[in-house]
């Protein structure tokens, strides 16, 4: 039986969380003699106060939806992987590769074509791994730590001795062609009359991964497959005792997981880079853990928790841009938020469930069968 409502668990058990490292964000920075109401602020008005700032926002987030969603599939059965960072980037070799050896006519294809890459590349990343547990038992937390060096190795030694243009120092691919360069928010907005902001790199990436978070709802809460990767994250024994592969439910899972991965990289590369860089993925495969783990594993909290780290990170470049603040000074900001709505969750929990425990009305005793018994004999 839970103790606590569902809006308890999924409102305000995160709401007491973020409060709870505000309260310890603003004693960090009144440390270093800086004000945290002004900070706040500035946060608030570099982040959302403009269009240029929704659309760093956006763009962030677009990042941190599918790296949040892969996490969050795979926590749905029970498989921690935490290699969103190596297949996103092998994701961006599939989106180079397709962009710049395909000669598409329009963006429209080279989206469709690039995702596919993208997401393929990051799937057999994945699957690695994910055959690596169900077949030979090793942990698929070890092996995707492995796996994110060996794809930064890997996109290191493509881009510096392949994919380098002749005569450039830069470890980066050509540039794409026109045809492939993805609409900005600006662009999409225009023609409705609304006005955005040319420089912000938000594109029409952010509606694919708004699609993808419709798209796993529907997978994990309305297909078979979706249950049978729930029955197996609940119960192993007992899935497989319904007749639940243990091995295909983890190859699939892991599948699916790596491709949302690897398609973070049509908003990253494709969209915002328009090339392929070193490093281009900025830590949103770890981010998607905390993303995943503050929503819950459910898509639309998904969304909402990468609004908010992307929130964090546009805020946070305006903190240390127009303040003393040093930029170190805002990662601790950001891991006390991962902190709090990730691993110390059931310190927040445990008190609570007590708190509503203790409010709850004992219903009516109901009669055992000894007292049903003498009452049938009266």
């Amino acid at each position: 039986m839970d103790v606590m409502p569902k809006w308890a668990e999924v409102i305000l058990v995160p709401l007491i969380s973020l409060l709870l490292a505000a309260v310890l964000s603003a004693l960090v920075i009144l440390s270093i003699g800086e004000d945290p109401v002004a900070a706040v602020n500035l946060m608030v008005k570099g982040a959302l106060g403009s269009t240029y700032g929704w659309g760093y926002t956006l763009y962030y987030a677009t990042n941190f939806i599918f790296t949040g969603l892969a996490v969050a599939v795979a926590f749905h059965a029970r498989l921690f992987n935490i290699g969103g960072e190596g297949q996103a980037m092998l994701g961006g070799l599939g989106v180079a590769l397709a962009a710049l050896y395909i000669p598409w006519p329009h963006w429209t294809l080279a989206l469709i074509g690039c995702g596919v890459m993208a997401g393929l590349l990051g799937a057999i990343w994945a699957a690695i791994p994910g055959w690596l547990q169900a077949k030979r038992g090793s942990h698929v937390v070890i092996t995707t730590i492995m796996f994110n060096f060996i794809a930064a190795a890997l996109l290191n030694y493509v881009l510096v001795n392949l994919m380098r243009p002749p005569g450039s120092m830069d470890p980066a691919s050509a540039r794409f062609p026109e045809a492939v360069h993805l609409p900005t928010l600006h662009e999409l907005l225009a023609p409705l009359g609304i006005a955005f902001s040319k420089s912000a790199p938000a594109n029409v990436s952010l509606l694919v991964a708004v699609g993808a978070c419709v798209a796993i709802w529907m997978l994990i809460w309305r297909t078979r497959l979706g249950y049978e990767i729930r029955a197996y994250g609940h119960s192993q024994p007992a899935a497989k005792y319904a007749g639940i592969s243990p091995v295909r439910i983890t190859m699939i899972t892991m599948i699916i997981s790596g491709a949302l991965a690897g398609l973070m990289a049509i908003n990253n590369v494709m969209g915002e880079s328009e090339r392929l860089v070193l490093n281009a993925t900025e830590g949103a495969g770890f981010i998607g853990i905390a993303v995943a783990l503050m929503g819950r594993s459910h898509p639309v909290g998904v969304f909402f928790a990468a609004l908010l780290f992307g929130f964090l990170y546009q805020g946070g470049a305006e903190l240390a841009l127009w303040t003393s603040i040093p930029r170190e000074l805002i990662v601790v900001i950001q891991a006390l938020v991962i902190l709090f709505t990730g691993a110390l969750d059931n310190m927040v929990r445990m008190p609570l469930e007590r708190l509503f425990l203790m409010f709850r009305r004992p219903g009516p005793p109901k009669p055992g069968p000894r007292s049903a018994q003498s009452e049938s004999a009266e």
